[in-house]
C-alpha cells in the first residue's frame, strides 16, 4: 500500500509516494526519492536476498552476533586497543540513547559523522541507524566547503565528530553555502574527555536499547559520491540494501571466514570503505584492523603487525607496496582486493610475482553502495575486472541503447539487489538510470564468457584523428616501463585531430624528469602498441589528483589542461 505523506520539515509538496508502513516520522529521504519511473529494475524474489519487511540492518549486522554466542569474538583491532562485538554493541545502545533522548533525534533525521578509522566512528554509525537514524558519514579528509554542502544538501543539523577533527565541522554547521545561519545545529565530539563529549553522555545511560522498528524500504544511509565530475551527488541506500551488499560479494567472491582479520585504506566515509572494513567483516563475524594512517607504508605495516588475511585498497596502493614489501611481510595475507579504479595487468601480475596472490578486482559505486563485477580467485581472467557476481547482471549498451554484440565497446549497464538512488536530482538520476538499467558512466567491453573489459570512463574515451583510444590502454602501456610510477592519459583539444593524448606521468626515483626521458616514454609507447596511440603531450608532475579511496579526479587533469 502507498500513501502521499507530506513532511513537516519539507516546506514543497511531496511530489511522490512512500510506504505506508516507514518507521520515519521525518520524511525528507522518502520525499526526495527519485519517481517511480527512474527507479533501477531490483531483483526482490532471490531467497539469499529475501529480508523481513521490518529490518534494521545495524541490529542484524551487531545485535544478532552477540547474541548468537560471538559477543566475546575480536570486531574491531584499534591501535588502542581490542573492541569485542559486546562491547561495540553495548557502545552503540548508549549512543543511540545519547541521540534519542539527549539530541533529540527523530526517525529519518539525518546525522553527520565524522572521524578518521576507529571504532568510535563505527559504533556511532551503528548508533545511528539503530535509533532510526540516517548515518551520513563523511571522510575526515573533507574541509569546511565540502561539509556546508554535504549538510545543506542532507539538511543536517546534528553531527557526531572526533574532537581531533572538529574545526571544519564547527565552521561548516555555524552557516549554509550562502552564508545565513545555520539554526539549531548541534555538534557532539567523542573521543574526547570534556564533561559535554559524546563519552560523558553515554556513561549516563545503560547498555540496552529497543531499536527502530524500520521497514527494510526506509533509508538507513546517505552517501556521496566522490565527485569524479567535481560535483559530488548524494545517493540514498535502505536497510535492505546495506545486507544484500553484505551478502553478494563477501558470501560469493571473498568468501572469507569468521577467522579472518580484514584491513585496508579506503576511509569509511567512501563506501568501499564502510563495505570492505565494516559490512563485510561483520556479517562474517570477522575481525578488522582500523588504521588511522593508511599509507601504503602504513599499510603494509599493519598486514605483517597485526597478520592480516584480508585486505582492501586500492591499484595505487598495491603498486607502492611492491616497493617496499617482502614476502614475509605479506605472508598471513590470503586474499587482496582492488577497487576504486581499474587494476592495472602490469600491477595484477607484479603482485603475483613478488607474493604468490592474485588480487581479486572488483567494479562498484557509491551509487550501486558495493562491488557488482568481480571474479574468485579461480576464476579470475587477468586483465579483465570480472564478471557479474550473484545478484546482479549486466551488459554492455551502444549509444542508442541497444545491446552490444560480444566484443564491442559500449556503456556498462547493470541491475540488481541494489540501484541508484539520487537524493533529490531527477536530472542526473535520469542519466544514471535507463530503461530499469544503472548506467554507470564507464566503458567496457564483454567476452564471449560474460568478462568486463574496462575501457575507459564514457567521458574518458578519447577521439583523434577518428580514431577512439581509451587512454587506460595508453597508461598501462606507459606503466610498463620501469621509469613510471604512476601515469594519467587524457584527451585535450587539438584544431587538427579533434583531440590530442596528453599524459600525465610522476617518475620513480631514479629516473629524474628531462626532454630525453619524455621522448624515449613517447617511443616506447609508439613500439608497444598503435602508434597513432602515443601521448603527443607528455607532463612530468609530482603526484596525481585522487581522492582518499585513490581514485583518479580525472576532471582536475582537464582542468589543468585548459
Amino acid at each position: 500500500m502507498w500513501v502521499t505523506v507530506t513532511s513537516a520539515q519539507n516546506e514543497r509538496t511531496n511530489r511522490h509516494t512512500r510506504p505506508a508502513h516507514t518507521a520515519h516520522l521525518d520524511t525528507f529521504c522518502a520525499d526526495r526519492m527519485p519517481p517511480p519511473e527512474q527507479l533501477p529494475s531490483f531483483f526482490r524474489d532471490l531467497p539469499e536476498y529475501s529480508y523481513p519487511e521490518r529490518l534494521n540492518c545495524a541490529a542484524e549486522l551487531l545485535d544478532r552476533m552477540v547474541v548468537g554466542g560471538s559477543g566475546e569474538r575480536t570486531a574491531f583491532i584499534h591501535e588502542l586497543g581490542l573492541w569485542t562485538y559486546r562491547r561495540l554493541l553495548e557502545a552503540a545502545n548508549r549512543i543511540a540513547r545519547v541521540l534519542l533522548e539527549d539530541c533529540e533525534l527523530v526517525s529519518g533525521n539525518r546525522v553527520l559523522l565524522r572521524g578518521p578509522n576507529h571504532p568510535m566512528l563505527v559504533a556511532c554509525w551503528l548508533a545511528v541507524v539503530k535509533a532510526g537514524g540516517v548515518a551520513v558519514t563523511t571522510p575526515w579528509l573533507l574541509r569546511c566547503r565540502e561539509l556546508v554542502s554535504v549538510a545543506d544538501k542532507g539538511q543536517i543539523t546534528l553531527a557526531l565528530c572526533d574532537a581531533r577533527y572538529a574545526g571544519d565541522c564547527e565552521d561548516a554547521f555555524a552557516r549554509h553555502a550562502d552564508g545565513s545561519a545555520r539554526p539549531n545545529a548541534r555538534i557532539v565530539l567523542f573521543n574526547s574527555d570534556s564533561p559535554d563529549s559524546l563519552e560523558a553522555l553515554m556513561a549516563t545511560k545503560p547498555g540496552e536499547f529497543r531499536n527502530c522498528d524500520s521497514s527494510c524500504e526506509d533509508v538507513a544511509m546517505l552517501a556521496f559520491t566522490s565527485g569524479s565530475t567535481g560535483q559530488p551527488k548524494g545517493t540514498m541506500h535502505t536497510h535492505r540494501d546495506v545486507l544484500a551488499a553484505a551478502d553478494c560479494f563477501p558470501r560469493y567472491v571473498l568468501k572469507a571466514s569468521a577467522d579472518d582479520v580484514f584491513i585496508g585504506s579506503p576511509p569509511l566515509g567512501f563506501t568501499y570503505g564502510l563495505g570492505g572494513l565494516v559490512l563485510f567483516p561483520m556479517r562474517t563475524g570477522a575481525s578488522t584492523v582500523l588504521l588511522e594512517q593508511s599509507s601504503p607504508g602504513h599499510l603494509l605495516e599493519g598486514i605483517a603487525r597485526y597478520r592480516a588475511s584480508v585486505c582492501f585498497t586500492a591499484p595505487t596502493a598495491y603498486r607502492a607496496m611492491l616497493k617496499q614489501l617482502s614476502r614475509p611481510q605479506v605472508a598471513s595475507l590470503r586474499k587482496c582486493v582492488s577497487a576504486g579504479e581499474t587494476l592495472p595487468l602490469s600491477t595484477f601480475e607484479a603482485w603475483h610475482e613478488a607474493t604468490g596472490g592474485k588480487i581479486i578486482d572488483g567494479i562498484g559505486s557509491t551509487e550501486m553502495l558495493q562491488i557488482f563485477i568481480s571474479a574468485p580467485e579461480e576464476q579470475i581472467r587477468p586483465g579483465a575486472t570480472g564478471r557479474a557476481i550473484h545478484g546482479y547482471e549486466a551488459k554492455i549498451v551502444r549509444d542508442d541503447g541497444t545491446d552490444a554484440a560480444p566484443g564491442e565497446v559500449g556503456r556498462l549497464a547493470v541491475r540488481g539487489v541494489t540501484g541508484c538512488k539520487y537524493l533529490d536530482n531527477e536530472r542526473e538520476q535520469a542519466k544514471y538510470v535507463q530503461n530499469g538499467w544503472n548506467l554507470t558512466g564507464d566503458s567496457f567491453r564483454m567476452d564471449q564468457d560474460g568478462y568486463f573489459w574496462f575501457q575507459a570512463r564514457t567521458d574518458d574515451l578519447i577521439v583523434s584523428s577518428g580514431y577512439n583510444i581509451a587512454g587506460i590502454e595508453v597508461e598501462n602501456v606507459l606503466l610498463e616501463h620501469p621509469s613510471v610510477q604512476e601515469c594519467a592519459v587524457i584527451g585535450v583539444p587539438d584544431s587538427d585531430r579533434g583531440q590530442v593524448l596528453k599524459a600525465f606521468v610522476v617518475t620513480t626515483a631514479n629516473y629524474p624528469p628531462c626532454e630525453q626521458l619524455k621522448k624515449e616514454l613517447q617511443d616506447f609507447v609508439k613500439s608497444q602498441i598503435a602508434p597513432f596511440k602515443y601521448p603527443r603531450s607528455l607532463e612530468f608532475v609530482a603526484s596525481l589528483p585522487r581522492t582518499a579511496t585513490g581514485k583518479l579526479q580525472r576532471f582536475e587533469l582537464r582542468k589543468k589542461s585548459e
